[in-house]
């Protein structure tokens, strides 16, 4: 029996002893794992699948949409101050891409390309002024682009001082012979006045006072400006057309200052343009400005075009190429506007660090000129340098909510965590403009609404309608920000008036309204509050935002399909 004993205490003893062993060592590895799991926990982030600027610490659902968070990747140590990481899961979803500079610079030893414009010859503009005070009764000549011929009737003016002289006139006739001096002073004067012999000789043989006149063109051309209209009242001397003889043109061009001993009058410039890309055109240098304009470091060049065909459109887009004195070492650095991001006084690009991984990095950079959709760069980059070229703002959102150098924060700062924020391009914008285009603003929402209810018949005539007064701002007093974006709007509308194709119609919406949001996020006048909003699936799921005077969402980019997809990602009050 005690020997028994015995052996049941031994086996008691053994097995207390393995279980210790086998589940003390599982315990202390299950601790040990869940050590582990709550330090890769700590360092994950989590975003939203739909709005990839949500990042947060923990999981959860997305303050948007309400959809569960997914992973978007850990913290990355071992990166520079300046660099932050992305997940490849978050590239896809913004459609992020980059390209080498390399691919986008030609490089020609041989040659210099240049890009330019074409502009109306300044030398063939004329000014048709009237040549005596009056009340403009009919203007003949009413819109810009209309072509004028020499001895055409511009306008008809009544003018009572013309009908003094007339009468003066039909009184010295009567005293010709016996004073012909009084007779000849009288005809002078109304011949200062541009009547020509035959209408003098019409009021002398009629005896009848004409109280309206008209005034008849000068020169032969086609209207850039009309500066007067029916029912004005006109000082002598004062302009009523700008016109323009466009069977000669001017091909500007602009050199940078480390090209500028390569040129010289007389030197033969090829001539290519996006109108016409089977076409080859040749010039000679006519004219090197003796001025370097401080800002972008270029020197204007000039050659004269025939234009008797009337191929050539002023502010048309123009690539010229000449042959190099020397061989250039160097060639200026070209990349897409889609990858500047411009603050109004910051130009940033974000450089792609690594080969291997998405690891990206802000560089400020100085731009030069742009053509078509390309700016030059002239300092901040390599020609080796692999830069986002799609997905930009995604970007710069990741470097912000990271806390690393960004857009709008040159110095970085604290990390966000949230949708903390709207991205929006600083700028100042003048009262004047900003009064001459709130009018726009009812046309525009009125297209918007079209575009809700997909008719794309009315979405062209509101297009007319809101480009007709945005047409009518006059440019000579605006920043070269403000320009550009007026002019990129009115170009973007000029295409959604023309087609009633609504996919084509809305993918020209989404242009135009990247410029105006730019635009109206700067305004100060606003009346009532506006909203910006945004629907991250639109534009093949890269993401489009408009204008709304409601909060309520109603996605243009979609209408019924998807009638409430997006967000309000600014309020402008």
């Amino acid at each position: 029996m005690n020997r028994n004993i015995i052996y049941i205490g031994i086996a008691v003893l053994v097995g207390l002893l393995g279980g210790y062993f086998i589940f003390g060592s599982n315990d202390s590895t299950q601790h040990n794992h869940n050590n582990h799991q709550e330090e890769a926990t700590t360092d994950q982030m989590w975003t939203c699948s739909m709005h990839p600027q949500i990042m947060q610490t923990e999981p959860g659902d997305c303050p948007i949409c309400g959809m569960d968070l997914i992973p978007a990747g850990t913290k990355i140590d071992g990166l520079s101050a300046d660099q932050f990481k992305m997940t490849e899961n978050a590239m896809a979803l913004a459609n992020i891409q980059t390209t080498n500079i390399g691919d986008l610079t030609t490089s020609d030893k041989n040659g210099i390309t240049l890009s330019g414009k074409i502009m109306e010859n300044e030398e063939a503009n004329a000014v048709q002024a009237s040549y005596f005070d009056g009340r403009i009764e009919r203007l003949n000549i009413n819109y810009k682009g209309q072509e004028v011929r020499k001895g055409q009737k511009l306008a008809t003016i009544y003018a009572p001082d013309l009908i003094a002289a007339q009468q003066e006139l039909i009184t010295a006739v009567s005293l010709k012979e016996s004073q012909p001096i009084l007779y000849k002073a009288v005809r002078n004067k109304l011949k200062l006045w541009k009547l020509s012999d035959n209408q003098i000789k019409a009021i002398e043989s009629s005896g009848k006072v004409q109280e309206n006149f008209p005034v008849y063109a000068t020169v032969s051309g086609t209207v850039l400006e009309v500066m007067s209209a029916e029912g004005d009242y006109i000082k002598q001397g004062q302009p009523i057309l700008k016109v323009s003889n466009l069977s000669t043109v001017w091909a500007e061009f602009d050199v940078y200052e480390n090209q500028i001993a390569q040129f010289e009058k007389g030197q033969q410039i090829n001539i290519t343009t996006t109108a016409y890309p089977d076409k080859k055109f040749k010039g000679t240098i006519s004219f090197i400005d003796p001025t370097l304009n401080a800002k972008t470091r270029t020197v204007r060049i000039r050659t004269n075009l025939n234009n008797s065909d009337h191929l050539f459109k002023p502010e048309m887009f123009v690539t010229g190429s000449v042959a190099s004195k020397t061989e250039m070492t160097t060639q200026p650095l070209v990349v897409p506007a889609s990858a500047v991001l411009w603050t109004g006084e910051r130009s940033v690009v974000y450089v792609k660090t690594s080969a291997t991984e998405p690891i990206f990095e802000m560089r400020e950079v100085v731009l030069g000129s742009a053509t078509g959709n390309t700016y030059t760069i002239l300092n901040g980059l390599d020609n080796d340098d692999e830069i986002v070229t799609n997905g930009a703002f995604t970007v710069d959102a990741t470097a912000q909510l990271q806390g690393k150098k960004s857009m709008m924060n040159k110095e970085g700062g604290k990390a966000m965590t949230g949708h903390e924020g709207h991205i929006e391009m600083q700028m100042e914008v003048s009262k004047s403009f900003q009064k001459d285009f709130l009018p726009a603003f009812i046309p525009y929402l009125q297209m918007k609404d079209a575009f809700v209810d997909s008719n794309a018949s009315q979405v062209s005539t509101f297009a007319k309608v809101t480009n007709k007064i945005l047409k009518a701002i006059k440019t000579s007093n605006l920043s070269t920000v403000e320009k550009t974006h007026l002019t990129n709007s009115i170009n973007t509308l000029d295409h959604l008036a023309n087609t009633e194709e609504l996919e084509k119609q809305r993918t020209y919406f989404v242009s135009l309204n990247e410029n105006i949001v730019a635009l109206v996020s700067n305004f100060t006048e606003l009346n009532t509050a506006i909203y910006v909003q945004k629907c991250p699936m639109a534009n093949t799921n890269k993401g489009a935002i408009w204008i709304s005077k409601e909060k309520e969402i109603r996605n243009p980019y979609f209408g019924d399909a998807m009638l409430t997809c997006g967000s309000v990602i600014n309020t402008i009050k």
